[in-house]
Protein backbone atom coordinates (compact mmCIF):
# COMPACT_ATOMS: atom_id res chain seq x y z
CA UNK A 1 0.00 0.00 0.00
CA UNK A 2 1.22 3.24 -0.65
CA UNK A 3 1.81 6.06 1.47
CA UNK A 4 0.85 9.58 1.30
CA UNK A 5 3.02 12.18 -0.25
CA UNK A 6 6.50 12.56 -1.39
CA UNK A 7 8.32 9.78 0.40
CA UNK A 8 7.69 6.24 0.28
CA UNK A 9 9.68 5.42 3.69
CA UNK A 10 9.51 8.40 5.51
CA UNK A 11 12.94 9.18 7.34
CA UNK A 12 11.36 11.59 10.05
CA UNK A 13 13.65 13.39 12.96
CA UNK A 14 14.09 12.25 15.91
CA UNK A 15 11.79 12.95 18.59
CA UNK A 16 12.08 15.97 20.18
CA UNK A 17 12.53 15.94 24.13
CA UNK A 18 10.32 19.03 26.32
CA UNK A 19 13.18 21.14 26.93
CA UNK A 20 14.35 20.65 22.90
CA UNK A 21 10.74 21.72 21.56
CA UNK A 22 10.39 24.42 24.06
CA UNK A 23 13.93 25.84 22.68
CA UNK A 24 12.92 25.13 19.21
CA UNK A 25 9.87 27.02 19.36
CA UNK A 26 11.84 30.39 20.96
CA UNK A 27 15.04 30.25 19.15
CA UNK A 28 13.83 30.04 15.39
CA UNK A 29 11.87 32.82 14.32
CA UNK A 30 8.25 32.44 12.65
CA UNK A 31 7.90 34.37 9.26
CA UNK A 32 4.13 33.91 7.64
CA UNK A 33 2.18 36.04 4.78
CA UNK A 34 2.75 36.70 1.09
CA UNK A 35 5.20 34.02 -0.48
CA UNK A 36 6.39 36.76 -2.90
CA UNK A 37 7.26 39.85 0.07
CA UNK A 38 8.90 36.81 2.31
CA UNK A 39 10.97 36.06 -0.87
CA UNK A 40 11.58 38.93 -2.98
CA UNK A 41 14.95 39.91 -0.98
CA UNK A 42 16.71 36.45 -1.89
CA UNK A 43 14.75 34.81 -4.43
CA UNK A 44 17.66 31.70 -4.35
CA UNK A 45 16.84 30.79 -0.98
CA UNK A 46 13.92 29.45 -2.76
CA UNK A 47 14.69 28.29 -5.93
CA UNK A 48 17.67 26.91 -4.99
CA UNK A 49 17.51 22.90 -3.93
CA UNK A 50 18.04 22.95 0.57
CA UNK A 51 16.45 22.10 3.23
CA UNK A 52 15.26 24.03 6.55
CA UNK A 53 15.26 23.42 9.89
CA UNK A 54 11.82 24.79 9.27
CA UNK A 55 8.24 23.32 8.87
CA UNK A 56 7.17 24.85 5.96
CA UNK A 57 3.65 25.07 4.48
CA UNK A 58 2.91 26.72 0.96
CA UNK A 59 -0.71 27.42 -0.13
CA UNK A 60 -1.25 28.35 -3.67
CA UNK A 61 -3.79 30.79 -4.38
CA UNK A 62 -3.92 31.70 -7.86
CA UNK A 63 -1.69 30.38 -11.00
CA UNK A 64 0.16 27.19 -11.02
CA UNK A 65 4.27 26.35 -11.30
CA UNK A 66 6.44 23.61 -10.18
CA UNK A 67 8.82 21.93 -7.40
CA UNK A 68 11.08 20.10 -6.28
CA UNK A 69 10.89 17.83 -3.25
CA UNK A 70 13.32 15.21 -2.44
CA UNK A 71 14.42 14.67 -5.95
CA UNK A 72 10.53 14.58 -6.98
CA UNK A 73 9.95 17.01 -9.61
CA UNK A 74 5.90 18.13 -9.35
CA UNK A 75 3.37 20.31 -10.81
CA UNK A 76 1.53 22.71 -8.32
CA UNK A 77 -1.17 25.03 -8.82
CA UNK A 78 -4.20 27.13 -7.36
CA UNK A 79 -5.82 25.73 -4.31
CA UNK A 80 -2.65 23.26 -3.78
CA UNK A 81 -0.85 23.55 -0.60
CA UNK A 82 2.83 21.50 -0.28
CA UNK A 83 3.67 20.94 3.33
CA UNK A 84 7.31 19.98 3.84
CA UNK A 85 8.85 18.65 7.19
CA UNK A 86 12.03 19.84 8.72
CA UNK A 87 15.17 18.41 6.50
CA UNK A 88 13.08 18.22 4.00
CA UNK A 89 15.60 19.13 0.56
CA UNK A 90 13.20 21.43 -1.92
CA UNK A 91 12.81 24.04 -4.28
CA UNK A 92 10.77 26.15 -5.83
CA UNK A 93 10.00 27.44 -9.21
CA UNK A 94 7.83 29.52 -9.17
CA UNK A 95 6.64 32.59 -11.84
CA UNK A 96 6.28 36.04 -10.81
CA UNK A 97 1.70 35.54 -11.72
CA UNK A 98 1.52 32.99 -9.30
CA UNK A 99 -0.13 33.67 -6.29
CA UNK A 100 0.74 32.05 -2.51
CA UNK A 101 0.47 31.95 1.04
CA UNK A 102 3.71 30.46 3.18
CA UNK A 103 4.31 29.42 6.77
CA UNK A 104 7.72 28.89 7.85
CA UNK A 105 7.87 28.12 11.59
CA UNK A 106 10.20 26.57 14.26
CA UNK A 107 9.77 22.42 14.20
CA UNK A 108 9.53 22.29 17.62
CA UNK A 109 6.49 24.68 17.90
CA UNK A 110 3.97 21.84 18.23
CA UNK A 111 4.41 18.31 17.84
CA UNK A 112 1.22 17.48 15.46
CA UNK A 113 2.50 18.39 12.42
CA UNK A 114 2.65 15.68 9.61
CA UNK A 115 6.16 13.88 9.54
CA UNK A 116 6.37 13.72 5.38
CA UNK A 117 5.94 15.49 2.78
CA UNK A 118 2.45 15.83 1.67
CA UNK A 119 0.88 17.58 -1.79
CA UNK A 120 -2.93 17.96 -1.23
CA UNK A 121 -5.54 19.09 -4.06
CA UNK A 122 -8.23 21.05 -2.07
CA UNK A 123 -11.42 21.17 -3.78
CA UNK A 124 -13.43 21.68 -0.93
CA UNK A 125 -14.22 25.94 -0.35
CA UNK A 126 -14.75 25.66 2.91
CA UNK A 127 -11.30 23.90 3.59
CA UNK A 128 -9.82 26.50 1.38
CA UNK A 129 -11.08 29.43 3.55
CA UNK A 130 -9.97 27.66 6.60
CA UNK A 131 -6.38 27.79 5.51
CA UNK A 132 -6.41 30.99 4.05
CA UNK A 133 -8.05 32.22 7.72
CA UNK A 134 -5.31 30.06 9.55
CA UNK A 135 -2.37 31.72 7.84
CA UNK A 136 -4.13 35.83 8.15
CA UNK A 137 -4.28 35.32 11.62
CA UNK A 138 -0.87 34.00 12.45
CA UNK A 139 -0.29 37.24 10.00
CA UNK A 140 -1.97 39.63 12.03
CA UNK A 141 -0.36 37.98 15.33
CA UNK A 142 3.01 38.67 14.45
CA UNK A 143 2.49 41.67 13.01
CA UNK A 144 0.68 43.06 16.23
CA UNK A 145 3.27 41.62 18.68
CA UNK A 146 0.81 41.04 21.34
CA UNK A 147 1.38 39.50 24.49
CA UNK A 148 1.52 35.43 24.70
CA UNK A 149 2.40 35.83 20.93
CA UNK A 150 4.61 32.41 20.80
CA UNK A 151 1.36 30.95 22.92
CA UNK A 152 -0.80 32.41 19.88
CA UNK A 153 1.73 30.57 17.64
CA UNK A 154 1.22 27.65 18.71
CA UNK A 155 -2.15 27.60 19.19
CA UNK A 156 -2.21 28.37 15.20
CA UNK A 157 -0.06 25.85 14.86
CA UNK A 158 -2.18 23.24 15.61
CA UNK A 159 -5.02 24.36 13.94
CA UNK A 160 -2.97 24.09 10.99
CA UNK A 161 -1.95 20.30 11.90
CA UNK A 162 -5.25 19.36 12.38
CA UNK A 163 -6.46 20.58 9.32
CA UNK A 164 -3.87 18.72 7.35
CA UNK A 165 -4.42 15.62 9.17
CA UNK A 166 -8.16 16.69 8.38
CA UNK A 167 -7.02 16.85 4.45
CA UNK A 168 -5.58 13.52 4.38
CA UNK A 169 -8.01 11.82 6.02
CA UNK A 170 -10.52 13.44 3.13
CA UNK A 171 -8.32 11.83 0.26
CA UNK A 172 -6.50 15.23 -1.27
CA UNK A 173 -3.50 13.86 -0.91
CA UNK A 174 -1.58 13.40 -4.54
CA UNK A 175 0.21 10.59 -4.41
CA UNK A 176 3.48 10.01 -6.87
CA UNK A 177 4.19 7.36 -8.45
CA UNK A 178 6.80 5.28 -6.51
CA UNK A 179 8.74 3.73 -8.89
CA UNK A 180 12.22 2.85 -8.38
CA UNK A 181 13.90 6.00 -9.89
CA UNK A 182 11.69 7.78 -7.87
CA UNK A 183 12.76 5.73 -4.52
CA UNK A 184 16.63 6.33 -5.43
CA UNK A 185 16.35 9.79 -5.96
CA UNK A 186 14.87 10.21 -2.57
CA UNK A 187 17.27 8.35 -0.84
CA UNK A 188 19.76 10.00 -2.64
CA UNK A 189 18.16 13.40 -1.74
CA UNK A 190 17.69 12.65 1.63
CA UNK A 191 21.96 11.66 2.21
CA UNK A 192 22.94 15.66 0.48
CA UNK A 193 20.73 16.66 2.62
CA UNK A 194 22.12 15.44 5.38
CA UNK A 195 25.91 15.27 4.21
CA UNK A 196 26.45 18.13 1.54
CA UNK A 197 29.12 19.53 3.91
CA UNK A 198 31.13 16.22 3.96
CA UNK A 199 33.49 16.37 1.76
CA UNK A 200 31.75 12.88 -0.59
CA UNK A 201 32.03 12.71 -4.58
CA UNK A 202 28.91 11.60 -6.13
CA UNK A 203 30.83 8.51 -6.49
CA UNK A 204 30.92 8.10 -3.08
CA UNK A 205 27.06 9.02 -2.52
CA UNK A 206 26.38 6.06 -5.27
CA UNK A 207 28.45 3.91 -3.46
CA UNK A 208 26.55 4.62 -0.17
CA UNK A 209 23.14 4.07 -2.22
CA UNK A 210 24.78 0.49 -3.83
CA UNK A 211 24.68 2.13 -7.27
CA UNK A 212 26.87 3.21 -10.34
CA UNK A 213 27.46 6.97 -10.54
CA UNK A 214 25.91 6.90 -14.02
CA UNK A 215 22.77 4.78 -13.11
CA UNK A 216 22.28 7.53 -9.91
CA UNK A 217 22.96 10.19 -12.40
CA UNK A 218 20.47 8.97 -14.69
CA UNK A 219 17.56 8.28 -12.71
CA UNK A 220 17.69 11.74 -10.88
CA UNK A 221 17.65 13.59 -14.54
CA UNK A 222 14.48 11.27 -15.05
CA UNK A 223 12.94 12.14 -11.62
CA UNK A 224 13.46 15.86 -11.47
CA UNK A 225 15.60 17.30 -14.35
CA UNK A 226 18.73 17.15 -12.85
CA UNK A 227 22.12 15.18 -12.33
CA UNK A 228 23.40 14.26 -9.08
CA UNK A 229 26.07 15.89 -9.41
CA UNK A 230 23.79 19.58 -9.98
CA UNK A 231 21.43 18.57 -6.76
CA UNK A 232 24.82 18.85 -5.12
CA UNK A 233 26.53 21.93 -6.40
CA UNK A 234 22.55 23.33 -5.84
CA UNK A 235 22.32 22.46 -1.89
CA UNK A 236 26.12 23.71 -1.31
CA UNK A 237 25.96 26.65 -3.63
CA UNK A 238 22.52 27.51 -1.47
CA UNK A 239 24.58 27.25 1.85
CA UNK A 240 27.54 29.25 0.85
CA UNK A 241 25.32 32.02 -0.84
CA UNK A 242 23.20 32.05 3.07
CA UNK A 243 26.87 32.17 5.03
CA UNK A 244 28.15 35.42 2.62
CA UNK A 245 24.68 36.79 3.11
CA UNK A 246 23.94 36.58 6.64
CA UNK A 247 27.68 36.13 8.42
CA UNK A 248 30.71 38.29 8.62
CA UNK A 249 32.77 34.56 8.01
CA UNK A 250 35.79 35.22 6.15
CA UNK A 251 35.41 33.81 2.69
CA UNK A 252 38.08 31.16 3.52
CA UNK A 253 36.21 29.43 6.27
CA UNK A 254 32.92 29.20 4.19
CA UNK A 255 35.21 27.52 1.96
CA UNK A 256 36.50 25.17 4.34
CA UNK A 257 33.14 24.32 5.95
CA UNK A 258 31.48 23.04 2.45
CA UNK A 259 34.80 20.77 2.04
CA UNK A 260 36.32 22.97 -0.64
CA UNK A 261 39.60 22.26 -0.63
CA UNK A 262 40.92 25.78 -1.20
CA UNK A 263 38.96 29.42 -1.35
CA UNK A 264 40.31 29.40 -4.77
CA UNK A 265 38.31 26.34 -5.48
CA UNK A 266 35.55 27.73 -3.85
CA UNK A 267 35.71 31.18 -6.09
CA UNK A 268 35.76 28.92 -9.26
CA UNK A 269 32.62 26.99 -7.94
CA UNK A 270 30.81 30.30 -6.75
CA UNK A 271 31.73 31.46 -10.69
CA UNK A 272 30.35 28.54 -12.45
CA UNK A 273 27.04 28.63 -10.25
CA UNK A 274 26.40 32.31 -10.64
CA UNK A 275 28.71 34.05 -12.97
CA UNK A 276 29.78 36.19 -9.47
CA UNK A 277 32.82 35.53 -7.22
CA UNK A 278 31.86 35.11 -3.48
CA UNK A 279 33.32 38.76 -2.84
CA UNK A 280 30.58 40.22 -4.91
CA UNK A 281 27.47 37.92 -3.90
CA UNK A 282 28.67 39.64 -0.66
CA UNK A 283 28.47 42.84 -1.27
CA UNK A 284 25.39 42.85 -3.85
CA UNK A 285 23.46 40.71 -1.05
CA UNK A 286 20.83 42.78 0.29
CA UNK A 287 21.66 42.69 4.31
CA UNK A 288 19.35 39.96 6.02
CA UNK A 289 18.97 38.90 9.49
CA UNK A 290 21.59 36.58 10.58
CA UNK A 291 20.13 32.88 10.94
Amino acid sequence: MKRPGFLSKPMPPAPMLPSQVSRAASDEPLRCGSFALLAQSAPWRYSLLHDQPNNLLLWITRGQGVVNVNGVRRGISMHNALFLPAGTLFAFDLPKTVQALMIQSPAGLTNRMPREPLLLRIRDGLAQAELTGHIDAMGRETLQDRPLLNDAMQAYAKLVAIWLHRQVQTGAVDVPSDTAAARLTRRFAQHVARGYRNPMTIADYAQTLDVTPTHLTRVCRKSCGKTAAEILAERKMHAAWDALTTSKQPIKKIASDLSFTSAAYFTRFVQVQTGETPSKLRRQSKPETPR
